[in-house]
């Protein structure tokens, strides 16, 4: 019994002292009434959050470890993948995140680690999920799905994800999955901070295209050799949109884009998205039961207000 309960007293400590060393990392952020939002100290002068946290753009106030209050300004937001991006006034001697080297595995012992307020709060849960990249509902790419078996706390939203010895395995957020943990893996939030640093938004391709899958005529699928009886039909196209200009028409049937083939508009979308503005993608696309081939010229995806 005695060495049960020192090992329980062990692995009780170990996470005490990760929590410790990861929240002098973790900041709360006074943009929003009531409680503040967490967010972390992701580069020196840098934070990030979660975007659905910061409800206003100016006279933002951080408040780190021991109590310093410090101005931060609004360097930019991603509502598509939930981030944004603070930049400090001040930041000598704040702790800077330490990233986890190994890729979390599932039923890996976690801590959700917030700042609502001068203080930290914590939460032991597990990884419940580790899947590949996936796309939130608002069009943004995702590197990794990670799904964590914590609990959602008031100011859990862009605080840290940690693993038993204190080191940054995603940013929470209560913001892409209805009543479920989602933490946004580094390499997601590097990319976001990147170009929200360098544009003040992010750039994401786009073409100006409705589409709607299709059946194709069985004929020409053995005539053409075509892997699949499915395309994409063009059911709206943009005024002076990239594909207009590329001369695609209402009725055309897209069936591969970037040497991709595509039957279901999520697939187009996130070879679209993925393309940065200004680049070609080659499309094939069924016109008057004929084979063409058009060059898109990749346009950015308008900003929404």
């Amino acid at each position: 019994m005695s060495t049960t309960l020192d090992h329980a007293e062990q692995l009780s400590t170990a996470f005490a002292d990760a929590a410790q060393a990861a929240g002098a990392a973790v900041v709360a952020i006074h943009a929003r009434r009531r409680i503040p939002s967490s967010g972390l100290h992701w580069r020196p002068g840098i934070v990030v959050t979660a975007h659905h946290t910061i409800r206003r753009d100016d006279d933002i106030v951080v408040t780190t470890e021991g109590g310093r209050e410090i101005k931060a300004t609004l360097a930019g937001r991603d509502a598509a993948t939930d981030i944004a991006v603070l930049k400090l006034a001040a930041h000598d001697g704040a702790a800077v995140v330490t990233r986890a080297e190994a890729a979390p595995r599932v039923g890996q012992l976690v801590l959700a680690i917030g700042r609502p307020g001068t203080h930290i709060t914590a939460a032991l849960g597990a990884i419940a999920q580790v899947g590949p990249e996936w796309r939130t509902w608002h069009g943004g790419t995702i590197d990794t799905l990670l799904r964590a078996d914590v609990s959602v706390q008031d100011g859990f939203s862009g605080g840290a994800l940690i693993d038993a010895r204190g080191r940054v395995l995603g940013m929470n957020t209560s913001g892409l999955a209805r009543a479920s943990a989602i933490a946004l893996p580094p390499a997601t939030i590097d990319r976001v901070v990147d170009q929200l640093l360098t544009h003040g938004h992010t750039r994401r391709g786009w073409l100006g295209l409705g589409l709607q899958p299709v059946r194709l005529g069985a004929d020409l699928v053995a005539r053409e050799s075509l892997g699949r009886d499915l395309g994409l039909m063009v059911v709206n196209i943009e005024p002076q949109g990239p594909a207009e200009s590329a001369g695609v028409l209402l009725g055309d049937i897209v069936i591969q884009v970037g040497g991709n083939a595509v039957s279901d508009p999520r697939e187009l979308l996130a070879i679209v998205a993925g393309a940065a503005p200004g680049s070609t993608l080659e499309a094939r696309v069924v016109r008057a039961g004929a084979l063409q081939k058009l060059s898109l010229v990749v346009g950015e995806r308008p900003r929404r207000s």
